[in-house]
């Protein structure tokens, strides 16, 4: 059975929605996280200890929940935020919960790698926290950003994917239900392709943007 190149471009757009609102809604997620997570640790420039010890082990159990089981787990919220648990738009919700947290921590490793010496000459120069954290913090781990934000997109294809098995829709609910429950190899194939020059594309293109920050800095 040969499926029709409609239902291949439908799929297509809907991975390519999930995986544009997921990210970013995922992504500002991850950043509040990241920073908070950095800035509130021992040392840093806005020290809270409480806050550090409840988002961090908050964040470190969200992460370890593989995304096929978070799909399942937060029907109840999923059901309440869109009204289904089934489609595009609900398989959203816990991609959101998924790539989130996921993304915090590459944020956090990328201001962890900001020299030390730049922040202490800023707040010797009078800098409030915030200053530091727009003007210093994230400006100085923006390339490190870029390849972070090319990891989390190609991860959250790679959830769209998953999606699928419970009706999310996009490529891999093509590749399950044309694919493999009708033992149409060649379906398979297909999806699997557009998959992959699809994370190649995306690759690419934060390799291209990642060098040109580099240089720029």
């Amino acid at each position: 059975m040969e499926i029709s190149s409609d239902i291949l471009v439908r799929a297509l757009q809907e991975t390519l929605y999930m995986v544009s609102v997921s990210l970013v809604f995922g992504g500002i997620i991850g950043i509040v996280l990241g920073v908070t997570l950095v800035v509130t640790r021992k040392g840093h420039i806005l020290e809270n200890r409480y806050v550090y010890a409840l988002l961090n082990p908050i964040v470190n159990v969200l992460r370890s929940i593989p995304f096929i089981i978070l799909l399942v787990a937060i029907i109840p919220l999923t059901r309440l935020i869109v009204g289904t648990s089934i489609g595009t738009t609900a398989a959203i919700v816990p991609l959101v919960l998924h790539i989130g947290p996921y993304f915090s921590r590459l944020v956090e490793n990328s201001l962890l790698e900001v020299d030390e010496g730049v922040i202490e000459a800023t707040r010797a120069m009078g800098a409030t926290p915030v200053q530091l954290i727009i003007k210093v913090l994230l400006p100085e781990a923006f390339g490190s950003f870029v390849l972070s934000l090319t990891t989390v997109t190609i991860s959250l294809i790679g959830a769209t994917a998953m999606a699928g098995a419970i009706g999310g829709g996009g490529l891999g609910d093509v590749a399950i239900t044309y694919g493999y429950q009708r033992f149409d190899t060649a379906t398979i194939v297909v999806t699997v392709v557009l998959l992959v020059v699809i994370v190649q594309i995306i690759q690419s293109i934060g390799n291209h943007f990642e060098r040109k920050i580099r240089r720029f800095n």
